[in-house]
């Protein structure tokens, strides 16, 4: 029981035998407040990763951390000018809770799939530099700079991957990789830089052009 509600408190628990989770469905309308306001209440919904079944009224799983959330959201939208309501409810009906699991797993699987599109760029451009010599701390430090970019991205999609979608796992398997890699180039680098002729041999540093500047 105790490992049930840690996960539920983290909104990793998966549906069960039972089937008894509850759901908060949110009804919200921004008609009238500030365009500032509309926009908050859509990032934060969308953040939570709620399945909208009409215009303006969502589901979510009923977790303790959500319904906080949620909480806080409708209290801001009345307090801006908006309307917003939080029920609490119950999906009995097997079929209609499974197809609403499944929306939600389908959401997350489009979003960590764009991550296993992108995460190649990351491993192509360290054997690149790698190939080229230029194991040097400033490509250490871009490349890092990448893997956090990477890492913070898919954290967001694990806080609002309530049912486990199975590509997941693919997706932490080859963010272990990721690092594996980045440890390794990392390991190259100090060596380049600590071997005995490293004063003599160094690889000329690139110049980047940045956005916005102009040579």
């Amino acid at each position: 029981m105790e490992n049930e509600d840690l996960r539920r408190s983290t909104g990793t628990l998966q549906e069960g035998s039972s089937g008894q989770e509850g759901w908060l469905l949110v009804a919200v309308s921004t008609a009238g407040a500030a365009d500032s306001l509309r926009v908050y209440v859509w990032r934060k919904l969308r953040g939570l990763g709620a399945v909208y079944v009409q215009q303006s009224v969502c589901l979510l799983p009923d977790r303790p951390t959500i319904a906080a959330t949620v909480r806080r959201l409708v209290d801001k939208v009345r307090a801006g000018g908006g309307t917003a309501r939080c029920l609490h409810i119950r999906i009995d009906d097997p079929v209609e809770r499974g197809e609403l699991i499944g929306e939600f797993r389908e959401a997350v699987a489009v979003e960590y799939g764009e991550v296993l599109e992108r995460l190649p760029a990351f491993f192509t451009e360290i054997e690149a530099e790698t190939s080229k010599g230029r194991t040097t701390f400033a490509e250490v430090e871009e490349s890092e700079a990448d893997l956090v970019r990477f890492e913070t991205w898919v954290a967001k999609i694990e806080a609002r991957d309530y049912f486990a979608a199975p590509i997941g796992a693919e997706v932490r398997a080859e963010l272990d990789r990721a690092r594996a890699a980045m440890r390794e180039f990392e390991a190259a680098a100090l060596a380049a830089e600590t071997a005995p002729d490293a004063g003599t041999a160094r690889v000329p540093v690139r110049l980047r052009a940045v956005e916005g500047d102009h040579l």
